[in-house]
C-alpha cells in the first residue's frame, strides 16, 4: 500500500431541522446564490419552499438551474455555468441527490475558468479554484456530498 493524507474539509450538518443552518453558513459567502436542482421531487416534498424561504429571508439573489438529469449531461453544467458568470454568482447550493450534487461540482469549478466544461472532466485542464459549494441532500445514496469527484455524461460524445 502507497501513504498518502486525506483531507477531506466538508462540514456536515445531520438531522432533523438541521437545513436552517443554511441561515448561518450562506452569509459568509456573497448575495448571490444559484439554486441547482433536479426534475422537481423537490417542490414535491416541499424542500424547495423551505429552502427559498430561508434564502428569501437571508436577502439572497437566487438563480435557479433546474431539470438536472440522472447521469447529468455537460450541457445542463455549461447552463448553470453560463448563470454563474453572466449572473456573478458567489455560491453553488445543489440541492438533491448524487447527479444534481456532481453537476453543481463542475458548475462550481467550470464558474471559475474559461475552460470547456468538459475539458475539467476529462483532465484537460487542472482546476486552480471553484466557487464555494453547498448541498443539501435529500436521498443518501452515492456519497457525493463527500468526495470531489463527479459522474457527468457527454451526448456528442458518447463518453461518461
Amino acid at each position: 500500500m502507497n501513504n498518502f493524507t486525506f483531507k477531506n474539509p466538508v462540514r456536515l450538518y445531520f438531522g432533523r431541522g438541521e437545513i436552517h443552518k443554511l441561515k448561518r453558513e450562506l452569509p459568509r459567502y456573497g448575495k448571490n446564490i444559484l439554486l441547482v436542482y433536479g426534475g422537481g421531487s423537490i417542490k414535491k416534498n416541499g424542500i424547495y419552499d423551505e429552502v427559498i424561504s430561508i434564502l428569501k429571508e437571508l436577502g439572497l439573489n437566487v438563480f435557479e438551474l433546474s431539470g438536472v438529469e440522472p447521469n447529468p449531461r455537460v450541457e445542463t453544467a455549461r447552463k448553470g455555468i453560463e448563470i454563474c458568470k453572466k449572473e456573478s454568482i458567489d455560491f453553488v447550493l445543489a440541492v438533491g441527490g448524487g447527479s444534481v450534487i456532481d453537476c453543481s461540482k463542475l458548475i462550481a469549478a467550470g464558474a471559475k475558468t474559461e475552460e470547456d466544461a468538459w475539458n475539467i472532466v476529462t483532465y484537460k485542464t487542472n482546476v486552480k479554484d471553484t466557487l464555494p459549494l453547498g448541498t443539501v441532500l435529500t436521498i443518501a445514496a452515492t456519497g457525493s456530498e463527500m468526495n470531489a469527484n463527479s459522474v457527468i455524461s457527454n451526448d456528442e460524445t458518447k463518453e461518461k
